[in-house]
């Protein structure tokens, strides 16, 4: 009847259900076609990754990369939601899904990050009054190797920052090498005669010098390079590999307007022999390992040669110079340990506390 008003029920009104009122789940995708890949460059969010294809065998298991000069084949990728605050770092494995053909624009996702075999760290800064005081920083994982270059003259080897790389190699479970470089200008007598305790392996290099032993010691492996500016170490990269210009400037690109000698990039080393020619990992931007990280026991353990001075100490013995009952001054004096050696450790216990930061001195 006109004018007569409509009566509504319950079926007339729509509700839109509420954010809490949805039905929510844990489950996530298991992503059972993602592409293995390795991670070789971090940069600003953005990930340069590698896919990880049966080209050669390592270990008696399949971990085979292609080459480092196969670059069209860079895979650029970014963190799925779902790995949380997971951080993603040069050497990772990770596992990817989306686009991961490499062509120019497209996007991969990083949905998964394979469990480390090691885990490299440096501590930002031991001195607390830095605005990253004692911020700790995870450099690569995976390495197998870190090779420390150090060069024998000009600028003279800095024995200080070389048992900083020592302590933070031990720490991280991972095989130290020294390299020693500019063999041509000086012997490398006096930086062996202060490591003679520790049997530590070494190579020297020189300019045009044959570079068969250094890739011997590198083959089958990853090995994270370091080293202060100015002892040879970038020569050497380019040396081994003689694309590595071009291959950093290329894996850079995915963050534009960056220096391309300021960020880890992981390398491919040329095959020359049958095997694994292995990975090198470049980290120009790294010039000193902060200890803050370690703890005072472990530090220890990256001067074996003064850890059984150390049994006859009193219990929770700081081994600093002020503990009056401290063995290890007369550890030394038995001449059971080079001297030099036990400075450099309280060095580092100074340091590591941020009373010190006298580190890098020259031999």
């Amino acid at each position: 009847m006109p004018g007569k008003k409509r009566e509504y029920d319950e079926d007339d009104v729509r509700i839109r259900p509420g954010r809490s009122s949805r039905p929510r789940t844990r489950t996530r995708p298991k992503h059972t076609d993602a592409v293995d890949a390795l991670v070789i460059t971090v940069d600003r969010g953005r990930y340069g990754c590698i896919r990880e294809d049966a080209e050669s065998t390592r270990g008696g298991r399949r971990n085979a990369t292609p080459h480092a000069e196969h670059l069209d084949e860079l895979i650029t990728a970014m963190r799925a939601r779902e790995l949380g605050r997971k951080s993603v770092v040069v050497g990772d494995r990770v596992a990817l899904v989306g686009d991961t053909s490499g062509a120019p624009g497209a996007l991969a996702r990083i949905v998964r990050i394979a469990e480390r075999t090691s885990v490299l760290r440096r501590t930002a800064d031991d001195d607390d009054t830095t605005p990253e005081g004692r911020l700790e920083r995870v450099v690569v994982a995976n390495a197998d190797q870190l090779v420390i270059v150090s060069a024998l003259a000009d600028p003279p080897p800095r024995t200080g920052f070389i048992d900083r790389c020592l302590v933070a190699a031990y720490d991280a479970d991972v095989e130290p090498l020294l390299c020693l470089t500019k063999a041509d200008l000086a012997g490398p007598a006096g930086v062996l005669d202060y490591y003679a305790e520790l049997d530590l392996p070494y190579v020297l290099v020189q300019p045009e010098s044959d570079l068969t032993g250094v890739r011997e010691r590198l083959a089958g492996r990853i090995s994270v390079m370091v080293g202060h500016s100015g002892v040879g170490k970038s020569t050497l990269v380019n040396r081994l590999v003689p694309e590595a210009l071009r291959a950093v400037g290329v894996v850079s690109a995915i963050g534009k307007g960056r220096h391309t000698s300021t960020s880890a990039v992981a390398l491919r080393l040329p095959r020359v022999q049958k095997g694994d020619p292995g990975w090198i990992i470049d980290t120009p931007g790294i010039r000193s390992f902060g200890l803050a990280h370690v703890s005072a026991e472990s530090l220890l353990h990256g001067f074996p040669d003064l850890v059984e001075g150390t049994v006859e100490c009193p219990p929770n013995c700081g081994h600093t110079a002020g503990d009056v009952d401290c063995r290890l001054d007369a550890w030394v004096a038995a001449g059971k340990a080079d001297p030099r050696r036990l400075a450099s450790y309280r060095r580092l216990l100074s340091s590591r506390a941020g009373e010190d930061n006298s580190r890098d001195q020259s031999e």
